[in-house]
């Protein structure tokens, strides 16, 4: 999911960090978390902590301001090196699984080292990587190419893997834009929600599952953190699916760029770097576009969910 500019994190002073670790949990993130009726987890964040902090040996330091979907901090492990806890919002599916599942398939490979993980408390811990492509303020034609390359190598044939597939996340996207769009009063025009409704139902009908590969489900700039030796993704949603699917993340994301010329000429670029499909490429773009926007818009993510919104409401208007 995009993410707003990454303030300094939080420091928790270690005499109250249990007291006051659910304060410092990001607004976007408690506003997730109440909305999927995550109350309980929100009142006993403090507890949780405290156990993974018992049973796991680390001592959690700085809180991010910039999560979206988790509770993220600095921790400190016995041997004194740095890790990163991320505790998952709880909500209908298996997003913690799927994560988990996706970073042990990649192995460190394209993504974050898995160092420990429990499903039962949506819990991860993660190898410490540096500052995002964000926080490098590159620019957005040698992002694009530092992007196609992460997400390269977390593909892979992972056909055991119990991940859900590109056709039943384009069918949950379908419902998802529909019921979310008219419950916040209709944000962008009809028009653009039957062109992204029409674009998702084309590529469910493409799902191969002969094709279909490991993808990581969510490549944007707030998502790829630099390491040792290259950057790495963070935060896999985790599907077996067209490549396509996530070079679609890429045309969703900075959309104030991709309107101030042609907005294919990204998906065309995209296509010709990685020698994937243009059209498919495209289509995931504006489903991406519409729901994410959706999403920003329900938690109050301004401007870019009025950005995303607007982006697509334009491209629905043009010529097929």
């Amino acid at each position: 999911m995009t993410a707003p500019k990454r303030p300094r994190p939080t420091t928790v002073p270690d005499g109250r960090r249990r007291a006051t670790i659910a304060e410092a949990l990001p607004a976007t993130v408690r506003a997730k978390a109440e909305a999927a009726g995550a109350h309980d987890w929100l009142r006993r964040l403090p507890d949780i902590v405290a156990g993974i902090e018992e049973e796991w040996a680390v001592t959690v330091g700085r809180v991010y301001g910039d999560a979206t979907e988790a509770l993220v901090a600095d921790v400190t492990t016995a041997d004194g090196s740095s890790a990163v806890l991320k505790l998952i919002v709880p909500r209908p599916g298996d997003a913690a699984a799927n994560e988990i599942t996706v970073l042990r398939l990649a192995g460190g490979d394209g993504c974050a080292r898995l160092l420990r993980h429990d499903v039962a408390r949506d819990a991860l811990l993660l190898e410490k990587l540096g500052p995002s492509l964000f926080e490098l303020g590159l620019p957005v034609g040698r992002r694009h190419e530092i992007l196609c390359d992460a997400a390269s190598r977390v593909w892979r044939p992972a056909p055991d893997a119990g991940l859900p597939t590109g056709a039943t996340k384009g069918v949950r996207l379908g419902t998802f834009i529909m019921g979310v769009w008219e419950r916040l009063g209709r944000p962008c025009a009809e028009r653009t929600i039957a062109h992204a409704l029409a674009c998702a139902e084309r590529r469910v009908a493409a799902h191969d599952d002969e094709r279909a590969v490991l993808v990581h489900g969510d490549v944007h700039q707030w998502n790829t953190l630099r390491g040792a030796d290259g950057f790495r993704l963070v935060d896999p949603d985790g599907l077996l699916a067209e490549a396509e699917y996530d070079l679609g993340v890429l045309i969703r994301e900075d959309p104030v760029e991709l309107m101030a010329t042609d907005p294919r000429t990204r998906s065309r670029w995209l296509a010709a770097r990685t020698g994937l499909d243009e059209t498919a490429i495209w289509e995931w773009g504006v489903v991406e576009r519409v729901s994410t926007g959706l999403v920003l818009t329900q938690v109050g993510l301004q401007p870019v969910a009025t950005q995303m919104l607007a982006a697509a409401d334009t491209i629905a208007a043009m010529p097929i």
